[in-house]
């Protein structure tokens, strides 16, 4: 992970509480004002383009908003983009990569020599 773990830790907890605060406002919105909310998701819908698809259902998309489903996915997604950055002097992400054979693997099991038992040591 490229931010030192104290620090990330609390970022995480963060974004957590506001996933939690975005999804309940959201569902008691949705409950409170659904025409309006509606409005407002299909017109995201129609900048993003997902609108003009031919098998696009607004009845079947609008109701996953702001449902377990969905806070898992936006926490997961927003936990990962943390892990992905990096703050001056911290250590880089170790992203995913693929070797010219197809192999997967990730940036950190590049790393030889002092950079290696440094971040042994730091693990």
């Amino acid at each position: 992970m490229g931010l030192p773990q104290s620090g990330l830790w609390v970022k995480k907890l963060w974004v957590l509480l506001e996933v939690a605060v975005h999804v309940v406002v959201g569902k008691v919105l949705l409950i409170l004002f659904p025409d309006r909310i509606k409005r407002n998701i299909l017109a995201m819908g129609e900048r993003t383009g997902m609108t003009r698809n031919p098998h696009f259902s607004h009845d079947n998309w609008i109701p996953t908003f702001f449902s377990t489903q969905y806070f898992w996915f936006v926490l997961k997604v927003r936990w990962q983009r943390l892990e992905d950055m990096t703050e001056l002097g911290g250590l880089a992400p170790n992203c995913p990569v693929v070797r010219l054979s197809g192999q997967r693997c990730n940036i950190w099991d590049f790393m030889q020599g002092q950079e290696a038992a440094a971040h042994l040591k730091g693990a």
